[in-house]
């Protein structure tokens, strides 16, 4: 199909993993009669939702057709909160979005809930905390009020921004 070079690094079981985006434009695609069906919309309804005609939706459904990036985006956003999203991507899907979507770029984001949930803590230095997440296993650096600032899947990258951040 297509290569977009970016990679989700995910360990399962102790299996590492490396998903490109165009692997999870295919999960999102492969499940999201799934999402649609846990959300409670028809067809019609979802189609119009995500942007979509009535007849790409159906086409996704059926597996004769991938969703393109920005349908995925979308799906994601807007249904977060269904299982089968979190499923998937863990708490948090957007942030494992934005961090495929910009591997390697400091910004700063909403505030988070400062990992009390999906995140376990690396290493905390000078109102710094870096973490990684128990689901996707990407890494992420929030300051002490809990914004994100830098968010990567490799682990070395963050570990050396964060040392940067803390001033090591």
């Amino acid at each position: 199909m297509f290569d977009i070079g970016v990679k989700l690094h995910i360990t399962n079981k102790g299996n590492e993993t490396n998903l490109t985006r165009e692997e999870i434009i295919e999960s999102v695609s492969e499940k999201m009669k799934l999402i649609r069906t846990e959300a409670g919309y028809t067809q019609d309804k979802m189609a119009e939702v995500i942007g979509l005609s009535k007849k790409t939706l159906v086409q996704i459904e059926k597996g004769r057709l991938y969703a393109g990036w920005s349908t995925v985006v979308t799906v994601c956003a807007l249904f977060r909160e269904t299982e089968t999203v979190r499923f998937l991507f863990g708490n948090e899907p957007l942030e494992v979005l934005e961090t495929v979507a910009r591997e390697g770029m400091d910004y700063r984001k909403e505030k988070t809930l400062g990992g009390k949930v999906w995140w376990r803590e690396v290493e905390k230095i000078n109102g710094f905390i870096l973490q990684q997440n128990i689901i996707s296993q990407h890494y992420r650096i929030i300051d002490e009020d809990h914004f994100r600032i830098f968010s990567s899947f490799e682990e070395q990258d963050s570990k050396d921004r964060f040392n940067e951040l803390v001033g090591k």
